[in-house]
């Protein structure tokens, strides 16, 4: 699933390719504005806050979108085409006065709101570490207002933090030695902001580090316990245990953790390690 760090690439990718271009054609294709035309208006910036991206136009309006499980961007090339499998998931389509086409991929989220009022659809979010208008003690704050909240439930709660997804939550329970299900007043909270703040930027804006938690890019070696259900830990040599969050979860979320290294004060272990 796109965590901050992924959809703040796709910003920065974005704007590198079309900021300054003009909309020669082009329409939303799904939710409230299905129909819009988007012809005339020039992209003027990106934004991100958590997972959200807002695209900036000139006419004072917002696209504001959102990847989901599913969700992708794709530009083609002047003369190109999607192919046809790929142009019936499209629900926002861009072409540029250069030709290019920009194309929204089965986005759960389309919606066109007034630049000035980006507030009412990204305003419930927590502090997001990647945006200029970061505020720790925000985080520290929201976090801590619920202590006995399981960690991992605390860290996926986008009001309480943005930008954070299930991996690293899993791999930030690990670093700070905690089990994903004791309460995350137990940890130190300073301490945890300030860690996830370094993975999600070190992340998002260092070549090669792309969720990369463990300095180790080699496959199969750059994750503590994320995905590694079953396998040695890489610190002590533990199976690594796993669990579902949700029954019939549809974003299949799962829950990693090394028993040895993250045991549980005063309870039994809980899960799978295959």
């Amino acid at each position: 699933m796109p965590e901050g760090d992924s959809v703040y690439r796709l910003r920065e990718r974005l704007d590198a390719a079309t900021r300054g271009a003009r909309v020669s054609d082009g329409e939303l294709r799904s939710g409230h504005d299905a129909g819009t035309s988007l012809a005339g208006r020039t992209i003027e910036s990106y934004a991100t806050h958590g997972k959200h991206l807002l695209t900036r136009f000139d006419d004072g309006s917002t696209l504001h979108t959102h990847l989901r499980m599913q969700g992708s961007w794709t530009i083609t090339r002047a003369g190109r085409s999607l192919p046809s499998t790929a142009r019936e998931k499209a629900r926002v389509r861009l072409r540029l006065d250069d030709g290019r086409e920009v194309w929204g991929l089965d986005l759960p989220v389309v919606e066109l709101v007034p630049t000035a009022r980006e507030h009412d659809v990204i305003g419930h979010l927590g502090p997001d570490p990647l945006r200029e208008d970061w505020d720790a003690a925000e985080a520290m704050r929201r976090l801590s207002a619920r202590g006995d909240r399981p960690f991992v439930a605390a860290l996926l709660d986008q009001t309480r933090i943005a930008g954070l997804g299930n991996l690293w939550v899993n791999e930030l329970a690990f670093l700070r030695g905690i089990h994903p299900f004791a309460p995350i007043g137990t940890t130190d909270i300073d301490a945890l902001v300030a860690l996830a703040a370094r993975c999600l930027r070190i992340s998002a804006t260092v070549p090669g580090m792309y969720q990369v938690t463990t300095g180790d890019r080699r496959k199969g070696s750059s994750h503590w316990v994320a995905g590694r259900a079953g396998r040695p830990c890489l610190r002590c040599g533990t199976r690594v245990r796993v669990r579902d969050e949700v029954a019939n979860d549809p974003e299949q979320r799962r829950t990693w953790w090394c028993p040895r290294c993250q045991s549980i004060p005063g309870g039994a272990d809980v899960g799978t390690p295959e």
